[in-house]
């Protein structure tokens, strides 16, 4: 199975890219594709901006990065109760491209944070609209107080949550 893996940041440290490569890195038989969503340079998406130049390039390079693919692993890190800004924004320029830029394509979504919420509010977010703009949702998972419960070379420390994970990644394997 092919696996497309990122974090919906920018961080150069982005806590949630290190969830999602770990979540597709236990899919057993999984090719992993890790995204860097800084490697997208867009301009901000407005209708004007759209018609005075097209869509991106960039844009299509994502859309055909999830077609490439047999199944997306994403993790969204949360900004203010929502979708980061830069994640938004590539997601509102696909959707322009193709109306369901998920392409059908099995789902693993994640959320985490320094909080023990786990980026609660921006997950539910995406299990409310994914699925509409094309995602086959398998399972979702988050991870409160990543930095007590999650450790480089470990992964997740909570025996618990460690098998909550595993479900949610054999769901997207079946």
């Amino acid at each position: 199975m092919k696996i497309l893996a990122f974090g919906a940041s920018t961080s150069s440290q982005s806590i949630n890219r290190r969830l999602a490569n770990y979540a597709a890195s236990l899919v057993p038989n999984g090719v992993v594709t890790e995204l860097d969503l800084r490697s997208f340079d867009l301009p901000i998406y407005s209708s004007d901006e759209e018609e005075a130049n097209g869509t991106p390039k960039a844009a299509q390079e994502f859309l055909d990065l999830i077609a490439a693919h047999d199944a997306v692993v994403v993790a969204l890190a949360e900004h203010n109760g929502s979708y980061s800004a830069a994640f938004k924004n590539l997601y509102d320029w696909a959707s322009r491209i193709e109306g369901k830029p998920w392409a059908n394509k099995p789902m693993l979504l994640l959320s985490t944070s320094p909080g023990g919420r786990g980026g609660a509010t921006v997950i539910e977010a995406g299990k409310a609209t994914f699925p509409r703009m094309g995602a086959d949702l398998r399972a979702s998972f988050s991870l409160p107080s990543f930095h007590d419960n999650f450790a480089e070379g470990e992964g997740i420390r909570d025996p618990e949550l460690a098998a909550q994970l595993r479900a949610a990644v054999e769901e997207l394997a079946r």
